[in-house]
């Protein structure tokens, strides 16, 4: 197997290699899962009361709040435009 060093070059294996559906589905569960365990990974990390920032798919304005809740797959968070349920992976340390 040949070796991949950079993101250009696996995104151009995907698009224009000769994968099978069995393949390209194996590909989209490992990338899957790499997501859940990044967003575990965050969730641990945050406490309630931590201040946070996220970008907004609405808007696509950043917003800063305080976690109010961890729950399974997405954070509760206040902010002063309200309160939002967001995905973990979306969520930095402000």
């Amino acid at each position: 197997m040949q070796k991949i060093n950079s993101i250009q070059e696996i995104n151009h294996s995907i698009m224009f290699g000769t994968w099978t559906n069995a393949e390209l589905t194996s590909m989209l569960d490992a990338v899957k899962w790499n997501r859940a365990q990044l967003a575990q990974a965050t969730k641990r990390q945050l406490q309630v009361g931590d201040t946070v920032k996220f970008t907004s798919n609405r808007d696509g304005r950043t917003h800063t709040g305080t976690v109010d809740k961890i729950k399974i797959k997405y954070v509760l968070v206040k902010t002063p435009a309200g309160r939002y349920n967001v995905p973990a992976n979306m969520l930095e340390a402000a």
